[in-house]
């Protein structure tokens, strides 16, 4: 797959008017009650595209597709499927449910996460819980559902965050989950290293198999979203003043992953997302990976890892 030329984009980058029909093909979206999840729901639904959200609360889940349904007509295809990337055995669940329902997979876009848990959390299974919701839910969704997407030819979509490059920019093999020092920022951090790690390793691994599958990994940028509602009550008064000033609306915040989950030509080894201003805001187009992402070394080791935690040995 050749990489897309970013003059072709033009001055204002990706917009969803470059999205062509999408009828007959199938997204799957985690964490789309709100925010850049809802927003890219709503995007390819109006492209004609059936979706099925991924979501932790079933009850919200249902009001969100009635409203769907009464914005957008009664005949768009949306549905849901309760799942918590907390909970290993949720996804599990989830994944079987969507086999069922679902005979092709053309894109997953791993869109769900909590942000900066002011107190150190584990997850049902123990895992620290931004490692274990943002990281380690995925890895065993993208398993689980990998053949089905081979299948359909189609595409995973990992949204990560500029955090990456922020912070300590390792894995902290030695102690994964912060049983000390624990720091919501750090924490936040690993957890967001360690997807784009997953994913180039994940492009790696399907071009040394040959399957026609892509891996993509955007941002979001700086997005008025709910994401924050895991911040302590500081960081949330505080983001609460900034995200008018600084942020731009969640429908932009989506775009990136719309992008990577219907474009043709896009590069793998690639991050993208907002190119202007501190890449958190303006036109969507490629930035530049910092190298803690592309550790080849430690993205083995991650991958390794992960199949020990979630119990699922998996690779093209």
């Amino acid at each position: 797959m050749e990489a897309m030329e970013e003059e072709s984009l033009g001055p204002n980058g990706w917009t969803p008017d470059r999205c062509r029909p999408l009828d007959d093909k199938t997204f799957v979206i985690t964490g789309a009650t709100s925010g850049t999840g809802l927003e890219a729901a709503r995007i390819l639904l109006r492209k004609g595209a059936r979706v099925v959200m991924l979501n932790r609360n079933a009850e919200k889940s249902a009001i969100v597709v009635d409203n769907l349904k009464k914005e957008l007509g009664a005949s768009v295809d949306v549905t849901s499927i309760e799942m918590d990337l907390a909970r290993l055995a949720s996804v599990r669940n989830a994944a079987a449910e969507l086999l069922e329902r679902a005979p092709r997979i053309d894109a997953l876009i791993c869109n769900a996460a909590i942000a900066q848990v002011p107190k150190r959390e584990l997850t049902a299974d123990g895992f620290e819980s931004q490692f274990g919701v943002n990281h380690l839910g995925h890895f065993l969704l993208c398993g689980l559902l990998f053949e089905r997407i081979a299948a359909s030819e189609g595409r995973i979509v990992v949204v990560g965050s500029l955090a990456y490059k922020m912070g300590a920019k390792r894995i902290r093999f030695e102690d994964i989950h912060f049983s000390r020092d624990y720091s919501p920022w750090h924490a936040y951090n690993q957890s967001k290293l360690a997807q784009l790690m997953f994913a180039f390793e994940l492009q790696r691994r399907v071009q040394a198999s040959g399957k026609n599958v892509g891996v993509f990994a955007c941002h979001p940028g700086a997005s008025r979203t709910n994401l924050q509602s895991s911040f302590g009550m500081r960081d949330r008064i505080l983001w609460g003043v900034l995200k008018w000033l600084i942020a731009q609306p969640a429908e932009r915040g989506a775009w990136p992953a719309v992008m990577c989950a219907t474009e043709e030509g896009l590069a793998p080894l690639a991050l993208y997302g907002p190119t202007g201003r501190g890449e958190m805001v303006g036109p969507v187009g490629a930035s530049q990976v910092d190298e803690c992402a592309l550790d080849r070394e430690s993205a083995a080791k991650l991958w390794s890892l992960s199949e020990q935690l979630t119990r699922l040995s998996w690779g093209p």
